[in-house]
């Protein structure tokens, strides 16, 4: 009598794990948006951000710069949330290794965007200052985030939510672009300058009262330009997308296609279809002629049958 310690594998546990690596492979099949190139730039992004806040905390040290530091610790965790986010689509996207669901993916990246709103939103240095307006336009394409990610946790199937993320985070990174050149380039408000504490802690403060409001005017202006622009882009890509492919209705793909009207006109045309436009008098003397007919045969009837009819 012996005791197995590794005993064989049952049928029911190997179609389990075969059923589950599967999935996965399905899974990054049908999420094209969650590829491993696209984890790579966030892995990569998110790097960069937690290498540049090191930096700035050593600076924000040197200076004694206490708020400094503070605010760089905020920006490690945030871009250690993205970099987990992207550690874990990669791992999800390796074969053979463990998969984790997209709920899990989809509620890493929420917290981060929600942390990044929070950040932004609270962020209140210098109440006077310039920064303080640009934070709160960047907190727009951050909203478009949350909540589209909300949705895509409620519905992941759905690709209305991950072109609209796609869109918020375009959006996203032009007005982060924005930003660096009105702080740090010569393109900043004319009266206006930057100051700074440390390399994480700046403030932009103005010499009078109506420059600090041209300056706002100006940052909404700048973030209605770039809105243009988006819209502009993605009309575009939409309108050439909808001519090489046709407009599907139904989200599921298996709707209605529709062609554009002059391609189905060419054909009825190439067919040899005559269409003729009749006026209202034309279709009533139609059937005033109709009437008379009927009339005509229904008495010559009668006739045969009672005997009295002449025939020529």
């Amino acid at each position: 009598f012996t005791l197995s310690l590794n005993p064989s594998p049952t049928p029911f546990s190997s179609s389990l794990s075969t059923q589950i690596k599967s999935a996965s492979i399905s899974k990054t099949k049908e999420n094209p948006f969650s590829s491993s190139p696209s984890f790579i730039f966030v892995s990569i992004f998110s790097l960069s951000i937690f290498l540049n806040s090191v930096v700035s905390i050593f600076d924000a040290f040197s200076s004694k710069d206490r708020v400094g530091t503070v605010l760089q610790l905020q920006v490690l965790s945030l871009a250690l949330l993205f970099l987990l986010y992207s550690a874990l689509g990669l791992l999800n996207n390796k074969k053979g290794s463990y998969f984790w669901p997209d709920p899990v993916l989809e509620l890493v990246l929420l917290l981060a965007f929600v942390e990044e709103f929070l950040l932004y939103y609270l962020q209140r240095k210098d109440t006077s200052g310039i920064e303080n307006r640009y934070f709160d336009l960047l907190c727009v394409p951050i909203e478009i985030c949350v909540v589209s990610t909300m949705l895509e946790l409620r519905s992941n199937r759905s690709i209305y939510s991950k072109s609209v993320r796609g869109i918020g985070l375009i959006l996203h990174g032009t007005w982060f672009v924005q930003m660096g050149f009105s702080f740090y380039t010569n393109l900043m408000v004319h009266g206006c300058s930057l100051h700074e504490k440390s390399r994480g802690n700046y403030t932009i403060k103005c010499r009078s009262h109506p420059d600090y409001h041209r300056a706002r005017f100006i940052a909404t202006l700048q973030f209605n330009y770039h809105l243009a622009l988006l819209v502009v882009l993605v009309v575009g890509m939409l309108s050439l997308i909808g001519k090489r492919n046709g407009v599907v209705v139904g989200a599921s793909g298996d709707g209605l296609r529709y062609k554009p009207l002059g391609a189905e006109i060419q054909l009825m045309d190439s067919n040899g279809g005559n269409f003729t436009l009749d006026s209202d008098d034309d279709l009533d003397s139609g059937i005033k002629e109709e009437d008379g007919l009927v009339k005509e045969k229904s008495a010559v009837v009668e006739l045969g049958g009672n005997g009295h009819a002449s025939h020529v």
